[in-house]
């Protein structure tokens, strides 16, 4: 099993590209479904979820090819064809490990009008239910039940129907599953509390551009016209705006100057404000986005995940060991998930002061972080130990970092190519 090796110290000076969202072209993908004519997506990051999602695709009978991209920055382009839905079952073996691939539901329900789709897996990082996606199908029509370990979902005779629903929590899978389902279902969709954050807006503009009728994309009320056929799109996804604050993070702990090539600040507001707040620069540039800190330790904060534009729980982990060296006493309360606080007795070893209180991390910050051998427990608490490591003093060893690579492209070549100590030991 791979692990990852950190020498800390080095500052960090150069530039990092970018590459796609992951939690973006996963429902691009997944969206592929609607149409039976092909579709491209650009910037497509090399992920293990994204093979997970091709494999998943391919037992639909999806035609699939991917071109690969020469380097980092330059992302992989997908070519999906599902000129016919051969089979709409999703087996327990490849949605177990990402829980992305349930919104294939949708699509499925939407075209096919049929589906049977394994209950998901993914981080243990909570339970997650699927129950806002349920509820906003069967108010659309749709016949579901549970049985051994699947939802199995029928649309009405007719397909699926308009409905008005009040998204819960605006969850953002929930969001993305109804809008995919309206936009071939009969009349006017109109989603309440729907999420925000700018994946749910990238995925409604490749259904704009399949030809979807959608408006009020980044707004609490989105409004989708069902019509009778999607046709093919040439798309390029987002820039990942966690991968971007994840470097970002990076930067304020290891110190150095740093820019993020085809980042954007409108994307990461809830986090570049508590940056600037610490005593990070940051300001956009004619390529992305620059971060220079001077190495001095960080202020202490206090920061609240929550749905978007509040600071984003994705990146909850990798703030948490920058406040675990800063000056004075942060908190940290987390809204989003119940279990998003597994990798505090990992940055524990490594020296971090850190007590939880139920949803509430109390980090009082140290002056030094030491190297360690530690171990990720989910894809995000694997960043924020590799970022822990670039600033401890000696080695670091990060070990089961495949949950690292189901988020994170090339992450140790990008890092290495500013500065940092950083190298894969393969076993």
């Amino acid at each position: 099993m791979d692990r990852i090796r950190i020498e800390g110290g080095a500052r960090l000076m150069g530039e990092i590209p970018i590459g796609g969202a992951k939690n973006s072209a996963l429902k691009l993908m997944a969206a592929a479904l609607l149409t039976d004519e092909p579709v491209t997506i650009r910037n497509v990051p090399r992920l293990a979820d994204v093979d997970a999602m091709a494999d998943l695709l391919m037992q639909f009978g999806v035609t699939l090819n991917i071109r690969r991209g020469d380097g980092p920055g330059n992302g992989d382009i997908v070519r999906l064809h599902a000129e016919k839905i051969d089979a709409a079952v999703a087996p327990y073996d490849i949605v177990r490990k990402m829980r992305a691939s349930f919104q294939v539901t949708g699509p499925l329900l939407a075209r096919h009008r049929a589906a049977k789709v394994s209950l998901p897996g993914g981080c243990a990082i909570g339970a997650r239910p699927v129950d806002f996606h349920i509820q906003g199908l069967e108010a659309m029509g749709a016949k579901i039940v549970l049985e051994g370990g699947y939802v199995l979902a029928n649309a009405p005779q007719g397909g699926l129907k308009g409905a008005s629903f009040t998204v819960p929590r605006a969850s953002v899978g929930a969001t993305e599953t109804m809008m995919m389902a309206a936009t071939l279902a009969s009349g006017l969709t109109v989603l309440r509390n729907a999420a925000c954050e700018p994946e749910i807006v990238d995925l409604g503009e490749f259904l704009i551009a399949m030809g979807a009728r959608i408006a009020g994309l980044g707004t609490r009320e989105i409004r989708i016209e069902g019509v009778e056929r999607l046709h093919g799109a040439d798309y390029a996804v987002m820039a990942d705006r966690i991968e971007t604050g994840t470097y970002a993070i990076a930067t304020a702990l290891a110190g150095g100057d740093v820019e993020l090539v085809g980042a954007r600040l409108d994307t990461n507001v809830g986090l570049f404000t508590h940056l600037r707040n610490i005593g990070t620069e940051v300001s956009q540039t004619n390529r992305g986005v620059r971060v220079h800190r001077n190495g001095l330790r960080p202020t202490a904060t206090d920061i609240v995940t929550d749905v978007y534009p509040a600071f984003p729980t994705d990146l909850q982990a990798q703030f948490m060991a920058l406040l675990a060296t800063a000056d004075g006493t942060s908190h940290i309360k987390e809204t989003i998930f119940e279990n998003r606080f597994m990798h505090v007795p990992e940055l524990a070893r490594m020296g971090a002061d850190i007590r939880i209180e139920g949803d509430l991390a109390v980090v009082h910050g140290v002056p030094k972080l030491k190297g360690a051998q530690v171990m990720a427990t989910d894809l995000r608490a694997s960043s924020s130990l590799v970022l822990a490591g670039l600033a401890a003093e000696g080695e670091t060893i990060v070990n089961r970092v495949y949950h690292l690579d189901r988020g994170f492209e090339r992450l140790e070549e990008k890092l290495s190519g500013v500065g940092a100590k950083i190298e894969r030991l393969r076993e």
